[in-house]
């Protein structure tokens, strides 16, 4: 079960190393603009804050690759804070945002969560 928990961690980490390259080098850029469907306009307009949040998901990543490389019981402990600040992340902007972030940050978060917690 560790395997799978430190398995289900590092996707999570992965996915949101993606989100900061997304959101502060490629907002502006197809990828980027297709993901909240802006124009150019509306995309270099947001840029800023894009970087910003994408900066916040880099912190997240970092956080949960701190917690597969820390010895017990540190790494167990920053899984599981990071972990949960993913959740909310999620759930928060399922509520202000949209919708499919609970289905892309969210749940990948909640499902690494339980892993961790029962792999403990």
């Amino acid at each position: 079960m560790q395997t799978l928990a430190n398995v289900l961690v590092g996707l999570v980490a992965v996915l949101h190393a993606y989100i900061l390259v997304l959101e502060m080098f490629l907002w502006e850029r197809k990828p980027g603009r297709g993901l909240h469907g802006f124009d150019a306009e509306m995309a270099r307009a947001t840029a800023p804050l894009a970087a910003n949040q994408g900066l916040y998901n880099g912190f997240l990543a970092a956080g949960l690759v701190w917690g597969l490389i820390a010895g017990e019981p540190t790494g167990f402990r920053a899984q599981v804070f990071f972990l949960v600040c993913v959740v909310v992340a999620g759930v928060y902007g399922t509520v202000t945002a949209n919708r499919r972030i609970l289905f892309a940050q969210a749940l990948p978060g909640a499902l690494a969560l339980a892993a961790v917690l029962v792999a403990r």
